[in-house]
């Protein structure tokens, strides 16, 4: 390898030298920021006198050919084709007459020095050999410009060029010296380099390859120049068209197939070259297995099956417009099993319907999606494994669903059908709504309707039957409980419909929307309108009715799957540490394996051990960092400490490091997640394996048959102790291992629970706003030493920030449900410390308890506020009983949407303005920020914003800003709509003169 510096044009130079940018290369890509970046440098040349300017590395390997020598070029061809196009733009813009150099016939020096050879034949003049896409249309720059190829990024730089040449910033000829000092590190390869090794270690000025790239490199570049072109026509041109240039998730899922574990995106590459130097593979055999496995991932974003069945290719398109992409690896290889003869079309398509039913009845009941992967990663080897063949695919693959719990459960119809049923259908996002209303709209009938397209162009859209805004017509028919009634089933199933009418029908009466001529219901043409069309009303008893017919229909449409398949031997269940942890209470462990090597072990106690030990010999420094640091804001220096006396039970890890061992296993867990990523390592390289649940409740008992059986018992113990507050006063015992008592808060609740290894109480923040949650474990934090004081014991407090709920825990260990000896210390456990835990917590919260009726009634009056005010935009997926949420046309143009960047609230706008109701007696308004996934420039924006009204709490790394809030108001205790409007109003004058003193000073 010979390695020195040299002018840019000194490297283009010679009438006999050919660039040539090898087949695996990408296609052109430098953006018009690139180009611009250039130019400017360009310019710094000239009017600062530089002598030079240094442009990067051209790394080449030297091919000689016939009378030419060929420069291959490995790194820098977005710097080569650049300068060729400024330089193509200087000589055409000459030619032209459109600018007049002092030096005289610049246009041909520049066309014979650097850019064609004029003496060769007319298919090999221009210099520069790019890739086949880029060739053609860098060839029609050379001639009419009516021929250009105006859709490539070669003739929208190369115009970019001409635009800016022509607006005479600098004059050509100083343009053309600048170029000349352009200086680059020129580096050739002899046939020894290895140039993939070189490849990678340069650290290229130019745009960040993606992990498609990286691969196509590592497979072509080693190979001849001939077997480059042939396997780049045969294999690699269709693998780019088969996966829609999405190689980079292809080889990830490719990936997850062979290895059963899926690399994260930007960890492709070394995963795959670590892969196809383990099993040695030719580069042609591997092509060939890539391309084989890019069809079955066409057939999957296409929704075409290619097996002559239109139900699947229905199925296929339904699942793609519910953007699930865990299932990928799992269905390309059923397509495999198919095309192998091993599996028939028709099970191909139950595999689909049933995955397809598993998806959506999930989240129909809002199980935990972080078990999917895992789910679906191993599902086919599982499947295999039960009898090692692919004989009665389906009943095993059924088997396999039926028999995952917790987060990985298929949930059956009566979990599906009660979700269902009181399930704020309308608040649901939106791709899922769609699906929804499709199916029902279509199941059933070969005479379909294009739901999909009428709701993408907005000619259907979903109606309430009952209107969002109550008129008096409404309140008269809904009867005295109009308001109950308006707030239970407004976003309901029931209450919702397609129409293509929706201004028409508006906020009518019933009996306008079912007559009207246009658009009514009686006219609708479609089949969910009809029998709404023949009601008389509609009102409490039409709406129970429609539920109850709805979701007896959606439990037709996604059917629960039966199979009496049933494996000669059970396998044991098991769990990565980046699944739910919930999903470990009250199972027991068997073994664990950490890196594909497996361990047995006697409990979790004993696994954690097993871990922390062995992270521990492989980098000391962590633990030794967290044990000697007495933040206890720093995360996990509550459990960890260079002294056992800071613990309440300390297990020795080494010499001076002690870690707290009284925990759960759901606090075990999390303390492993944490160690984890402070060790940087995969949460997906440790998997536990569980003991059966059924076999550990003993004596061939199931345990939900035992769990009935204590909680029958326990129940009225810790009902007599919560009589003064009524917490369990409409709980029946149940078969799960958990009861929850309520007080009031809307998403909090006091959990009694029973395991086979300890009965636990918890505190529960379950709020459906995590950000809430969150905010109130926090000020419970904060108070820790006066609540744990009040209680006598230290609590467990598990903030949780991997989930949306966080909850405070007490345990009574060395008990088991399964011993009824144990279930009356159990029974007065759980009624005496989950009433003392509420005694100690509940005045913290004494905002959130009160007067939860009038909070809501006024919440109520704000979004009907929001909703009638022009100048505000209301946001009804972002409204809770405190905090109604909007954003106006003139904030939205300071801060404007992020698109695919969600912020704090999961969404693309990263303010709000948010009507805060705390007491339901006052009301303010105040504008939040998030910088959640905000951009550099956003950021800016912010920080001016924070200069010119300064937050109280300054924070660099700041997640909210409140940057301005309105006067509080306060209204009488008869609430008054237009006495809480007027109040409303004087706030949002508030807001419009900040907006405009913002706009002003910003």
């Amino acid at each position: 390898m010979k390695g020195s510096e040299a002018k840019m044009t000194g490297f283009m130079e010679g009438a006999d030298k050919r660039y040539v940018i090898p087949v695996y290369q990408r296609k052109y890509d430098w953006k018009r920021e690139n180009c611009s970046q250039l130019y400017e440098d360009l310019k710094k040349i000239i009017f600062d006198k530089r002598e030079s300017h240094f442009f990067g590395s051209i790394v080449s390997s030297v091919v000689p050919n016939g009378s030419k020598i060929e420069y291959h070029i490995i790194d820098g061809q977005q710097r080569l084709t650049t300068v060729t196009l400024l330089l193509l733009a200087i000589r055409n813009l000459i030619a032209q007459g459109k600018i007049i150099p002092q030096e005289e016939r610049l246009d041909e020096q520049i066309s014979q020095r650097f850019l064609i050879s004029p003496w060769a034949k007319e298919e090999d003049r221009i210099k520069l050999r790019p890739v086949k896409g880029d060739r053609e249309a860098l060839a029609r720059l050379f001639g009419d410009a009516e021929d250009y190829d105006h859709a490539s990024n070669l003739t929208l730089n190369y115009q970019f060029f001409c635009d800016k040449i022509l607006q005479k910033e600098v004059t050509v000829d100083d343009l053309y010296a600048a170029i000349g000092k352009l200086e680059i590190i020129s580096i050739t390869l002899d046939q020894s380099d290895n140039a993939q090794l070189i490849f990678e270690s340069l650290n290229s000025t130019g745009l960040a390859l993606t992990e498609g790239d990286k691969i196509r490199n590592y497979i072509l570049m080693g190979l001849s120049a001939e077997e480059q072109n042939e396997f780049y026509e045969n294999y690699w041109t269709k693998i780019e068209k088969c996966t829609a240039n999405d190689v980079s998730g292809f080889v990830r899922d490719y990936l997850s197939i062979k290895q059963q574990m899926t690399p994260t995106i930007s960890n492709v590459y070394p995963a795959f070259k670590k892969y196809a130097e383990e099993n040695r593979l030719s580069a042609e055999n591997l092509l060939k297995d890539l391309l084989r496995y890019a069809r079955f991932f066409e057939r999957l974003w296409t929704c075409k099956s290619n097996l002559e069945e239109q139900r699947l290719d229905d199925c296929l398109y339904r699942m793609k417009r519910l953007e699930i992409v865990v299932t990928r690896p799992f269905l390309m290889e059923v397509f495999r099993l198919n095309q192998d003869g091993e599996i028939t079309s028709d099970e191909v398509l139950n595999v689909f319907l049933i995955t397809e039913n598993y998806l959506f009845r999930r989240n129909i009941c809002e199980v935990p999606t972080n078990a999917l992967n895992k789910i679906f990663l191993n599902l086919n080897k599982e499947i295999l494994r039960y009898d090692g063949s692919a004989n009665d695919y389906v009943e095993k693959f059924i088997y396999a669903l039926l028999s995952k719990k917790e987060s990985g459960r298929f949930p059956d119809d009566e979990e599906f059908m009660a979700a269902l049923s009181s399930k704020q259908v309308y608040l649901m996002r939106g791709k899922y709504k769609a699906y929804l209303f499709e199916r029902f709209e279509n199941f059933g009938t070969v005479e379909t309707k294009d739901v999909y397209t009428h709701l993408d162009n907005n000619t259907y859209t979903i109606e309430h039957i009952m209107p969002q805004h109550l008129t008096p017509a409404w309140t008269e028919a809904l009867g005295e409980d109009y308001a109950k009634i308006h707030a239970t089933w407004l976003h309901r199933l029931a209450n919702l419909t397609l129409t293509g009418y929706n201004p028409h029908l508006s906020n009518n009466s019933f009996p306008e929307k079912r007559d009207a001529s246009e658009g009514g219901y009686k006219a609708s043409g479609l089949k969910m309108n009809q029998k709404i069309a023949v009601k008389e009303n509609w009102g409490l008893p039409e709406l129970e009715e429609r539920n109850e017919e709805m979701v007896a229909l959606a439990a037709k449409i996604w059917s629960y799957p039966q199979t009496s398949f049933q494996p000669a031997v059970k396998e044991y269940d098991s769990r990565t540490l980046e699944d739910d942890s919930k999903d470990l209470v009250g199972r027991g462990i068997v073994k664990y394996s950490y890196q594909n090597a497996e361990q047995p072990v006697s409990s979790w106690a004993d696994m954690f051990e097993h871990i922390v030990k062995f992270l521990h010999q492989k980098d000391k420094s962590v633990l030794s960092a967290l044990a000697y640091n007495t933040d206890s804001s720093v995360e996990l220096t509550n459990y960890i400490s260079n002294s056992e006396e800071n613990l309440r039970s300390a297990l020795k890890i080494d010499d001076n490091i002690y870690m707290e061992k009284n925990t759960s296993t759901v606090l075990k867990v999390s303390i492993l997640r944490r160690l984890f990523a402070a060790y940087g390592a995969d949460p997906m390289d440790l998997v536990f394996f569980l003991k059966d649940a059924d076999s550990e409740m003993g004596n061939g008992t199931g345990r939900e048959e035992i769990r009935k059986r204590y909680w029958t018992y326990a129940l009225p113990i810790i009902q007599k102790q919560h009589m003064h507050r009524g917490t369990f006063q409409n709980v029946n015992p149940g078969t799960s291992n958990m009861i929850s008592g309520f007080f009031g808060i809307s998403g909090f609740s006091i959990n009694c629970i029973a395991n086979y290894d300890a009965a636990r109480v918890d505190f529960y923040m379950g709020k459906g706003d995590a950000a809430k949650n969150k905010e109130v474990f926090d000020m419970l934090f904060s108070n820790r030493d006066e609540i744990e004081q009040e209680l006598g014991v230290a609590l467990e407090w598990e903030r949780a920030n991997e989930y949306k709920a966080s909850w405070i825990s007490y345990c009574l260990p060395k008990v088991s449900v399964v011993r009824e000896n144990d279930w009356s210390c159990m029974a007065e456990f759980h009624a005496e410390w989950s009433d003392k835990m509420c005694n100690a917590i509940l005045p913290y919260l004494q905002e959130e308890t009160e007067n939860g009726d009038r909070l809501m009634e006024v919440a109520s009056i704000l979004r009907e506020w929001t909703a009638k005010r022009n100048t505000v935009q209301e946001h009804l997926d972002k409204y809770n009983r405190t905090y109604t949420r909007f954003t106006t046309a003139r904030m939205s143009e300071i801060l404007p949407d992020l698109p695919n960047m969600p912020s704090g609230w999961n969404c693309d706008n990263h303010y709000f303005y948010e009507i805060v109701n705390r007491t339901g007696n006052s009301i303010y308004i105040k504008l939040a920020l998030s910088s959640q996934n905000i951009t550099d420039d956003f950021r800016k924006i912010c920080d001016r914003i924070n200069e010119i009204y300064p937050s109280k709490y300054e924070n660099k790394d700041w997640k909210w800003r409140t940057p301005f809030r309105t006067k509080t108001v306060t209204f009488g205790e008869k609430l008054d709509r237009k006495e809480i409007f007027e109040c409303l109003d004087r706030c949002l004058e508030e807001i419009t003169a900040f907006e405009e003193e913002l706009s002003k000073k910003i």
